[in-house]
């Protein structure tokens, strides 16, 4: 296998990973929570997102959040428009996280608008905030399967994703949000953006629905992708995508990379730790394979 030796994990938990969550999990939980991430080793992360709290309640302290925990030049936030963006550039941070998905219905049912829609609002925001220095994210979703359109053609989320290069956006962050996708898939998909798109981080973003996710990010591996989007405690989902289950686990992904003798710099014994102080305010169990291993008993 040609795979790479390091590989870097970026943490969605605190954002992808809560937002679904029905239980409203307390500020000072979140903020455990990060910190507890952190000290295990995990430098980049999504922190939160600025989005409307009535659309998503579980959000409505990003303030207080990106306040407390705002401490890297990869502290991520989530600004899915204009006034998001307003909000961060009123704060320390230096990194934006922004999104679109390739099918106009869950575009529409996202944010209302359609994907060529959201593009033309972005890219004057992309282009600011390159001015300014910021590190630009662009979270590509639905780039394998739609739960309203199916199955996405590739060559429709290589173009999307080459509108964002042209831009200028740091990373792309190219997800299966419903967590169809099949390792062949993966694996041409992320062989397509490599080859297509050689000055721009390819980040791969799976959600375990189907429990493929693992099998994936081995397709992506060997398709030269060494940037994965995880989440601890495989937490996660879409409100918007109906069907759609938690994220590939960061403990699970972790180790997997571990026995392969691929370095991740994450400790694994502080995830389960973190994991530990968010477990008892949420409304589902954790059911991660390393987790229950690890916490089997207790």
């Amino acid at each position: 296998m040609d795979l790479p030796k390091k590989v870097t994990i970026i943490e969605v938990g605190p954002r992808d990973g809560l937002q679904n969550e029905k239980n409203f999990v307390p500020t000072d939980i979140k903020i455990q929570f990060i910190r507890a991430l952190k000290d295990a080793g995990l430098k980049e992360m999504e922190l939160t997102s600025f989005v409307s709290p009535k659309w998503v309640p579980q959000m409505k302290d990003a303030g207080e959040i990106v306040e407390a925990c705002l401490n890297s030049e990869r502290d991520m936030v989530l600004a899915p428009n204009r006034r998001g963006v307003d909000r961060v550039l009123e704060t320390k941070g230096k990194a934006v996280a922004v999104f679109v998905g390739v099918s106009n219905s869950f575009n529409k049912k996202n944010i209302n608008k359609t994907t060529s829609e959201s593009l033309e609002e972005l890219k004057p925001i992309v282009g600011e905030l390159k001015e300014k220095g910021y590190f630009v994210r662009a979270c590509i979703s639905t780039s394998f399967y739609c739960p309203y359109e199916g199955k996405i053609p590739p060559q429709e989320t290589l173009q999307l994703c080459r509108e964002f290069a042209d831009m200028g956006v740091d990373e792309l962050s190219v997800a299966d949000t419903i967590g169809m996708a099949n390792p062949k898939e993966s694996h041409e998909l992320f062989s397509l953006l490599k080859n297509s798109l050689p000055n721009v981080l390819i980040t791969a973003h799976f959600h375990d629905t189907r429990k493929m996710a693992l099998a994936n990010i081995l397709a992506s591996l060997q398709a030269g992708v060494d940037r994965f989007d995880t989440s601890a405690g495989g937490l996660g989902g879409c409100p918007f995508a109906p069907g759609a289950s938690g994220n590939a686990a960061t403990e699970d992904v972790v180790f997997m990379l571990e026995q392969m003798g691929i370095d991740t710099g994450v400790d694994l014994d502080g995830l389960v730790a973190a994991v530990n102080i968010v477990t008892p305010h949420l409304s589902r169990s954790i059911d991660t394979g390393y987790y229950k291993l690890q916490t089997a008993g207790q």
